[in-house]
């Protein structure tokens, strides 16, 4: 859609007289930009095995080797640039009085992109922990011993959530509580599969929000959605900001 193109009605009244939006992302976003999935056709997890790299079991077993696929990947994110689908959810964030992003990547583009309004529900590759006291630190050049060292003697990890380790609860009860108090919530993708992150767009519907799935794929979500977009984020998202802007005319209510 563009900024030439009609709009639904419920849509451009849910903009209109929202309060409380909400925008959840997931590793489509980031697909955009061309950073690999760990899911799906070409994803990571084909060439790699998830118990191998991405378990508190594996870091134990072998610290240098899962510390080296993270580095590997970090090295990677320079490389790439935040999507005019980040940019255009930045923007949103100006829009709206209450505004929280919630997003399952860890690749930081987001931030990179000028949102500050978010939680992160599976960590972010761009900082440490230590594994013993677990303490936070931003990631550096891989230098000296593999891994690191915290000042405790503890081994950094990268700060992302393993397979098998809860989602962080200050985040997680964060999303929560905005999803329930939204009144326009946006599912941009993500294949709404993930759990617990994908019970958020529907505790949304079911407490009266508008909501708005982005995804160029079929989702389940896309049925009980009031508006599926099955466009890129980068393609719908800048269309989304340009019509919220126009409709508000960049005051907030």
């Amino acid at each position: 859609m563009s900024g030439t193109t009609r709009w639904p009605d419920g849509f451009s009244e849910a903009a209109r007289r929202c309060r409380r939006c909400v925008v959840l992302t997931g590793a489509g976003i980031s697909a955009e930009s061309g950073l690999v999935t760990f899911r799906g056709m070409q994803g990571l997890w084909e060439d790699f095995n998830p118990l191998d790299y991405a378990t508190p079991e594996a870091f134990e077993r072998d610290p240098a080797k899962v510390w080296n696929w993270y580095q590997w990947r970090r090295d990677k994110l320079p490389l790439v640039e935040p999507n005019p689908g980040h940019l255009a959810i930045a923007e949103l964030e100006g829009l709206f009085p209450e505004f929280l992003l919630v997003t399952q990547n860890v690749d930081g583009l987001h931030q990179r992109a000028g949102s500050r309004r978010l939680v992160e529900l599976h960590g972010n590759i761009g900082r440490n922990k230590c594994s013993l006291c677990s303490a936070l630190t931003q990631a550096g050049p891989a230098t000296g011993e593999v891994p690191p060292r915290c000042g405790c003697g503890g081994l950094l990890r990268p700060d992302v959530v393993w397979f098998g380790e809860a989602l962080p609860q200050e985040a997680m009860a964060s999303a929560w509580e905005a999803s329930r108090a939204a009144d326009l919530f946006f599912s941009v993708g993500t294949s709404g599969l993930v759990q617990p992150a994908a019970s958020l767009p529907v505790a949304a519907k079911q407490n009266g929000a508008y909501l708005v799935e982005v995804n160029p794929e079929p989702t389940p979500l896309a049925q009980m959605s009031d508006l599926a977009l099955a466009e890129p984020a980068g393609q719908a998202m800048p269309a989304v900001a340009w019509e919220v802007r126009r409709l508000r005319n960049g005051k907030l209510l």
